[in-house]
């Protein structure tokens, strides 16, 4: 009787006091997702404060380059920002050089011929004439001609004045009156220069 009793209180231990293996193995498996989802979840936070981290640094290093830069001695904000603007000017200096270019070719004209750069295309006067010879600048006089008493004598002595030249002025409409000091003409319609072969005229505009 006392064996049998024995029995069947370690049938019912076994069945009711012995844990469950499979409610073991669920509750095994339960611990072990959360271990592996912590895990993962530590992973992602680690990667992104490595990614934070990393921006913060080349922030600073951009910052520390850029303060470089502009600490430099030979550093100019000035030229810096005028350098930036040249690149929007380039038509404007095209035009100045265009306007500084010499005549080709060369006209003379009476006062009725506007004066400017002279080409085949826009005859205009040369107002920048000078001489090779004597190396003076021409003179001219709208609405004169110079009197046919002239001699170089009178122009050796008297260039540049116009108070001394004017005694042999004449006036009269439509002529224009040319003088260096070794040379003279009056000049009443447009003329190119290359057909006076005595005169040692250029273009002094560079």
């Amino acid at each position: 009787m006392a064996k049998d009793l024995d029995e069947l209180l370690d049938e019912v231990e076994s069945k009711f006091c012995r844990p469950d293996p499979l409610r073991l193995g669920m509750g095994e498996l339960s611990k072990g997702y959360s271990v592996t989802h912590r895990g993962d979840r530590n992973r992602t936070e680690a990667k992104e404060k490595l990614r934070s981290t990393e921006t913060l640094k080349k922030e600073d290093d951009l910052d520390s380059l850029i303060n470089e830069i502009f600490e430099e001695p030979n550093f100019n904000q000035k030229n810096f920002k005028l350098k930036s603007k040249s690149s929007g000017n380039t038509s404007v200096r095209a035009s100045i050089q265009g306007l500084s270019k010499s005549c080709s070719p060369v006209y003379l004209g009476g006062s009725t011929i506007p004066f400017g750069i002279g080409t085949n295309t826009s005859p205009r006067a040369c107002d920048h004439l000078r001489c090779i010879a004597c190396d003076f600048w021409i003179v001219n006089y709208n609405d004169y001609m110079w009197d046919e008493s002239c001699d170089y004598l009178f122009f050796r002595n008297n260039m540049p004045e116009f108070h001394k030249l004017k005694t042999k002025l004449v006036k009269k409409k439509g002529p224009r009156a040319y003088a260096c000091q070794c040379s003279w003409r009056t000049v009443e319609e447009l003329t190119n220069l290359q057909t006076d072969h005595q005169l040692r005229w250029v273009c002094g505009k560079h």
